[in-house]
């Protein structure tokens, strides 16, 4: 089956994760789900001329958000979900909803926050049937539509907690890799799993170095599927290439260490060799990818292609 939830005042939070957040949606383990999201706050809309979805118009009216951080369609709720268990995600497909991005540089912020000292906001024109973005000085950059937040609810221990920092339950991952085609994997917190996506992207870079990506709105259709026998402290993921493991925290180091810890426990358990025959083959052919560098938790993800652990 397939579901549809729509992006509105009353389906998407802003700002925040909260496990106690009421579900949107509940889904059987399994199903399709179709989520609309939006992105944005009034500072970002675009000029006259531009398709603006009307529901974003509707939860800037509901007023500013209880912290600063991203405009997240959800929670979906699955049948069967208990703390534990992982949510296998498989993104089937992601679709622009406007024919409009934009992109910020704020003072103080971003991986050069002490560089540019003014405020420069850039509109940036989509067309989804060419599948480009036009760049205020021209240049046609092709696009490669992803979610830069996907989670499921955090702790409960946790509270209300941002959406800025990426952590074990998901988050703002901005992760340029998990397009359509790819599969997320996230532990569970919560009965339910409690799963929430936004922050669309056009098309980012390795670092999202500036802060913004082409920040979008999206359509994305899933699938959720919960996994009774896997166990996972950490988010996972898979191309139709490669596996990859990640790592967050304020420290780039800490970051690489965590995702190669993460790597060698599992080439080790799926090519059948022992941690030190993981260990070198993740330096023989394991890529080491700088995720983001300015989410307050910085991101590092590893890469090894399937063929040489057994697919």
């Amino acid at each position: 089956m397939t579901a549809t939830l729509q992006s509105s005042p009353e389906t998407c939070h802003w700002g925040y994760f909260e496990a106690s957040r009421p579900p949107a949606l509940t889904i059987q383990s399994g199903d399709e789900v179709i989520i609309n999201t939006v992105s944005g706050a009034p500072n970002c809309l675009p000029p006259e001329g531009f398709h603006v979805p009307p529901e974003l118009y509707d939860i800037h009216k509901a007023g500013p958000p209880p912290m600063p951080g991203h405009i997240l369609t959800g929670p979906v709720a699955v049948e069967g979900a208990m703390p534990g268990d992982v949510l296998k995600v498989d993104i089937l497909d992601v679709a622009l909803r406007q024919d409009w991005g934009y992109n910020f540089i704020r003072p103080l912020a971003g991986t050069l926050p002490q560089d540019f000292t003014e405020t420069y906001h850039s509109n940036i024109p989509l067309d989804a049937e060419r599948g480009i973005a036009r760049l205020p000085w021209g240049l046609e950059l092709p696009l490669a539509p992803f979610f830069g937040v996907m989670a499921v609810a955090p702790p409960p221990e946790w509270g209300r907690i941002a959406t800025i920092e990426p952590r074990k339950h998901g988050g703002n991952l901005d992760n340029k890799e998990l397009v359509a085609g790819s599969t997320l994997y996230l532990p569970i917190f919560n009965e339910g799993a409690l799963f929430s996506c936004g922050d669309g992207h056009g098309s980012q870079g390795d670092g999202e170095v500036c802060v913004t990506a082409i920040e979008t709105a999206l359509q994305g259709r899933f699938r959720l599927t919960v996994l009774k026998d896997r166990t996972l402290s950490y988010p996972q993921a898979e191309t139709p290439t490669h596996v990859i493991t990640m790592g967050m925290a304020p420290d780039l180091d800490r970051c690489a260490e965590m995702a190669l810890r993460d790597m060698i426990a599992l080439v080790s358990e799926r090519a059948g060799i022992s941690r030190e025959d993981a260990y070198v083959l993740c330096s023989l052919a394991g890529d080491l990818r700088i995720t983001q560098t300015v989410n307050r938790e910085k991101g590092v993800h590893m890469m090894m292609a399937k063929d040489l652990i057994g697919g």
